[in-house]
C-alpha cells in the first residue's frame, strides 16, 4: 500500500481548516443572529427616541439579525450604573457631569459619541413674584436641582459668579418631574432644569430665568456612551448606532415641526409648539469624541471635588473613546 505524499497531507490540512473556518463563520452568524442590544434612555433623550418611535434601529439592525430592547431610567446616573454593571448595553444621551460621577464611582464606560454644546438648554429659574432678582439672592435658599445632572454643574458655577458656594443654598435633589411638582407647590425658591422641561415651565408657570449656561458658564454637552465589554464585542453594533443617531440629529434640524409632533404625545402630551422651542436650543449634532474636546469634563470634575461633592480627583482623560 502506497503511504500519502507530503502534497496529499498539505491538501488534507488545507482541507481541513477551509472546513474548520467555514464552521466558525456558520456559528458566529448564528450568535451574532441572537444578539439583542439594550438601550437605556431617559424622557428627554430626544433622538433615541425618535429613533425609535420610527422604529429605525429596530429595522437597520435588524438586518444585521439583531434586536432590540429598550430601557427607561428617570436620569441619567442610574443610567450609567446600569451601563457599568452590565444591565444595558448602551446608553442615551446623559448630561457632561454624568460620565465625571460614573468615573468617581469606579466605572469604566465607552465615550462613543457627543452632541456640540446647548448652553441656553437648561436654566436657573425662580418665580417672577419671589423677590429673588439676582444670583446672588439664592444665599439660604432652597433650590431643586437634579444631582449630578448638567443643571447641577451650572448650578454651582452660577454661585460661584455670585460669589457664593454649593454650601451657601439648601439644595433638594430630584428629578425633573419632582423638581416641577416642588416648583410649582412653592415647596422650593429656585428649579434648575433643562428641555423640554425648561421651555415647558417657562409656557405654563412663567417664571424668571435667572440664568443658563451662556457667557461661558456650562457648555452643556451631552454624550452617548457604551459599555466596555460591548463596544469590543459589537463594534458593527455601536457604527450603526453612531450613524443613526447622526442622520436623525440632521432630520431633526430639517424638520423641527414634524419632530416636535412626534414627541410631544411622547413627552406627556406637550404642545408641540412647546417641543419644538424647547429643540431649538438644542444642537443635536452628533459627532465623534476628540480627546482634546474633554477640557471641559476636566473642569466639571475639577469643580464637584473642589466643592466636596465628588468623592475623588477624577482624571477626565482616564477614559475609553470609541473610534470607527
Amino acid at each position: 500500500m502506497s503511504t500519502p505524499s507530503k502534497t496529499t497531507h498539505r491538501k488534507r490540512r488545507t482541507l481541513l481548516a477551509s472546513l474548520f473556518t467555514a464552521a466558525s463563520l456558520l456559528f458566529t452568524g448564528a450568535v451574532a443572529a441572537d444578539t439583542t442590544v439594550r438601550i437605556g434612555f431617559q424622557k428627554s433623550s430626544t433622538l433615541i427616541t425618535l429613533l425609535r418611535s420610527q422604529g429605525t434601529l429596530e429595522q437597520v439592525l435588524g438586518e444585521q439579525g439583531v434586536k432590540v430592547s429598550w430601557h427607561e431610567f428617570p436620569s441619567g446616573l442610574p443610567l450609567l450604573e446600569a451601563l457599568n454593571v452590565g444591565n444595558v448595553d448602551f446608553s442615551a444621551d446623559v448630561a457632561d457631569t454624568v460620565p465625571v460621577f460614573a468615573q468617581a464611582a469606579g466605572a469604566r464606560l465607552v465615550y462613543v459619541a457627543q452632541e456640540a454644546p446647548s448652553p441656553t438648554a437648561q436654566a436657573i429659574v425662580v418665580h417672577s413674584d419671589s423677590g429673588i432678582d439676582q444670583l446672588s439672592d439664592l444665599k439660604g435658599k432652597r433650590v431643586a436641582v437634579t444631582k449630578a445632572a448638567g443643571s447641577h454643574y451650572l448650578l454651582i458655577q452660577a454661585l460661584k459668579k455670585a460669589g457664593l458656594s454649593f454650601a451657601d443654598i439648601r439644595p433638594s435633589y430630584l428629578t425633573p418631574a419632582d423638581g416641577r411638582a416642588a416648583f410649582e407647590n412653592r415647596n422650593v425658591d429656585a428649579w434648575v432644569v433643562w428641555e423640554p422641561f425648561l421651555t415647558s415651565a417657562q409656557r405654563q408657570l412663567n417664571p424668571q430665568v435667572l440664568a443658563d449656561g451662556s457667557d461661558g458658564l456650562a457648555d452643556y454637552q451631552r454624550y452617548y456612551l457604551s459599555s466596555v465589554s460591548f463596544a469590543q464585542q459589537h463594534p458593527d453594533i455601536v457604527a450603526t448606532i453612531f450613524e443613526e443617531l447622526r442622520k436623525s440629529g440632521e432630520w431633526l434640524r430639517a424638520n423641527p415641526r414634524e419632530a416636535a409632533d412626534i414627541l410631544g404625545p411622547l413627552w406627556g402630551g406637550l404642545d408641540p409648539e412647546i417641543v419644538e422651542v424647547a429643540n431649538r436650543k438644542r444642537s443635536y449634532e452628533v459627532r465623534l469624541v476628540q480627546r482634546d474636546s474633554l477640557a471641559e469634563q476636566q473642569r466639571i470634575a475639577d469643580t464637584f471635588h473642589a466643592e466636596g461633592l465628588l468623592p475623588v480627583k477624577v482624571d477626565a482623560n482616564d477614559v475609553d473613546i470609541w473610534a470607527p
